[in-house]
C-alpha cells in the first residue's frame, strides 16, 4: 500500500486532538491515513514500506524522585532500545526511571496507546530526542491516533521548544 501524505494543517481530522493543537505551530509536517490495525511499527513498515531506521517511536517514561513522579518522551529510531534506567534516568536526575503505564501515557498525553507522538505532549515533559533521529531528514512518527502516522524532519523534533537532543540508546 502507498502512503498519501497531506499538509497536516489540512487534516486535523486524522490527528488527536492535542497534537491537531500543536501542528498549527510546527512547519512541515505531513500526515497520512493508514490501517490502525498496521500502527505499530513494524507491521507499519512491513506493510507501507517504510524501512525501520525511518520509523521513530515516542516511548513515555516515569521518574521518580523524592515521592514524586514525573515525566518525558523519548524518540529513538524503531531500530534501536532507549537506555531508560541509564541515560534516560541519569540525565533527568531521577532516582528511579521505568516506562510509564499505558493507561498512564494514554490518559495523561490525551492519545492512544500506539499513536504517542512528541507533538502535543504537556508542556511540563522533557523531550528527549536521538541524535540518530535528530540528523534525519524525515522520520514517521505517530499522530496522536491509530489510524494515521506523521511525517517530519528530526531538525523541526529537536527544535521542539521542550526538546533535548543527546544519545539515548545503551
Amino acid at each position: 500500500m502507498t502512503l498519501h501524505w497531506t499538509p497536516a494543517t489540512e487534516r486535523l481530522d486524522l490527528l488527536a486532538e492535542p497534537v491537531a493543537r500543536a501542528v498549527t505551530h510546527v512547519e512541515g509536517v505531513e500526515v497520512a491515513e493508514i490501517d490502525p490495525d498496521l500502527a505499530d511499527t513494524a507491521a507499519f513498515c512491513e506493510r507501507y514500506g517504510v524501512r525501520l531506521d525511518e520509523s521513530a517511536n515516542c516511548v513515555v517514561v516515569a521518574t521518580k524522585r523524592g515521592g514524586e513522579t514525573r515525566y518525558a518522551a523519548c524518540m529513538v529510531l524503531a531500530t534501536m532500545r532507549v537506555d531508560v534506567n541509564g541515560v534516560v534516568r541519569k540525565h533527568l536526575d531521577a532516582r528511579k526511571a521505568s516506562f510509564a503505564p499505558m493507561a498512564d501515557a494514554v490518559e495523561l498525553t490525551g492519545m492512544e496507546y500506539g499513536g504517542i507522538t512528541p507533538l502535543g505532549l504537556p508542556e511540563e515533559w522533557p523531550i528527549l530526542v536521538d541524535v540518530h533521529v535528530a540528523e534525519h531528514a524525515r522520520v514517521v512518527i505517530g499522530s496522536g491516533v491509530r489510524r494515521s502516522k506523521l511525517a517530519v524532519s528530526g531538525a523541526t523534533l529537536a527544535g521542539l521548544k521542550q526538546a533535548e537532543v543527546l544519545a539515548l540508546a545503551g
